[in-house]
């Protein structure tokens, strides 16, 4: 094999390396603000059933208060009963005792309502509570996990990186610029000639050029995408002994 083209391929062996361990690492940021939306979700499900149950509380405690401030005006009432001169005054007295006595047990319905509504949302904010932890739990692992996975790929990008710019520095320089060009413009610059197509672009090769190019003597770009072409020999199997 031409030593040009073999220092090529080998080039783009580690460049195709080298980006491949980066694009992992760029996806973990998403992967980690996928799994901390997630959290979020729960964690919003989470506030809003506490909010709903402090809610509640607040309204019963609001009734409560109320309740409280109409048994002091019947038992206001009640006193100034003992107090009144004619059959009128007691029997309109007696009538807004009626009336308080009606917003009272009003009331306390609103409040026993309250009371069912807030066992039923303190055993949802409870279940929320215990679905919360095992999704933050389940992220913390995750996420862990993902930090692991950023550093073995960090270690190993710098890894090729380092073996890639070796192998450059080997790479003439006039084959290394057209390298180059053609990887920014194709992103890869090197591509295999399998029968008798390349396999990037997917252009069907003269048959002349095809023959010529399975010798790999010779730097030889394909005439559709300009990438450099070479041709990876099948070896051949001997057939099995009868």
């Amino acid at each position: 094999m031409n030593p040009d083209l073999e220092r090529l391929i080998q080039l783009q062996r580690a460049e195709t390396d080298l980006r491949r361990v980066q694009s992992d690492l760029a996806r973990i940021p998403g992967q980690k603000a996928e799994l901390e939306a997630v959290l979020s979700k729960e964690r919003a499900r989470l506030d809003a059933a506490r909010e709903a149950l402090g809610g509640s509380q607040k309204d019963r405690r609001t009734h409560e208060a109320s309740l409280q401030d109409l048994e002091g005006k019947r038992s206001k009432y009640k006193a100034q009963l003992m107090d009144v001169k004619t059959n009128k005054e007691y029997t309109a007295m007696l009538h807004e005792i009626e009336t308080v006595e009606r917003e009272i047990r009003g009331i306390e319905d609103q409040i026993l309502v309250e009371m069912e509504r807030a066992e039923t949302l303190a055993a949802e904010a409870k279940r929320e509570e215990a679905e919360f932890k095992s999704v933050e739990e389940r992220h913390k692992g995750e996420v862990k996990l993902l930090d692991e996975r950023s550093r073995v790929l960090t270690a190993e990008a710098e890894k090729l990186k380092t073996e890639r710019d070796r192998v450059a520095a080997t790479v003439d320089e006039e084959h290394l610029a057209r390298f180059e060009r053609v990887a920014k413009r194709r992103g890869t610059a090197v591509a295999e000639a399998k029968d008798g197509t390349c396999q990037e672009c997917h252009l069907k090769l003269r048959l002349q050029m095809y023959s010529e190019l399975k010798r790999n003597d010779a730097i030889t770009e394909c005439p559709g995408c300009n990438r450099i072409l070479w041709y990876d020999p099948v070896p051949v199997t001997a057939p099995p002994e009868p």
